[in-house]
């Protein structure tokens, strides 16, 4: 006996069938680290999906990791440097080249306004108590290297963090 089904179902395939090629990358939302698998056609990103051959995950995501592919195309997603001026009522669009040369100029202003070379007893410290850095859950071994010598012993920075569980 034959199931009954429909034309649409016949014609329905999945969304990484036709993809030019498969990225492996790593969930952006938790320390846990889950693989997943970015479906790529003519350089826009088709669907993204658990990668079974992660001994993490094995294929699994959550409902946050599952959910990936929504929030990285999607039509309301924010794209551009926002940047709201002291005491203004409205955000602008700015160019990524002045947001970093904007950051880079205000870390390096509050660095020389406050950076300590020796203590009041003359111990050497060589520090500012004026920056804080966070650090994210999905960054590796060794963005959290690079992010200890460039704050730590590059700039001074003694507030260190990073929220993951490690």
């Amino acid at each position: 006996m034959a199931q009954p089904v429909s034309r649409e179902s016949i014609e329905k395939e999945p969304r990484t069938r036709h993809a030019d090629k498969a990225v492996a990358s790593v969930c952006p939302y938790c320390a846990v680290g889950c693989s997943q698998l970015i479906y790529v056609k003519d350089k826009r990103i088709v669907d993204i999906e658990g990668n079974p051959a992660s001994p993490i995950n094995e294929g699994t995501l959550c409902p946050k990791g599952a959910a990936t592919y929504q929030y990285v195309v999607n039509p309301h997603r924010v794209t551009t440097v926002r940047y709201r001026a002291p005491h203004s009522d409205h955000w602008e669009d700015r160019p990524l080249e002045w947001a970093m040369d904007r950051i880079a100029t205000l870390i390096k202003e509050t660095r020389d306004a406050t950076f300590v070379e020796r203590t009041a007893e003359g111990k050497l410290v060589n520090q500012t108590t004026a920056i804080a850095t966070l650090g994210g859950a999905t960054m590796d071994i060794e963005e959290n290297y690079l992010i200890k010598k460039l704050f730590g012993g590059g700039l001074g920075v003694v507030s260190i963090e990073n929220q993951a569980r490690i």
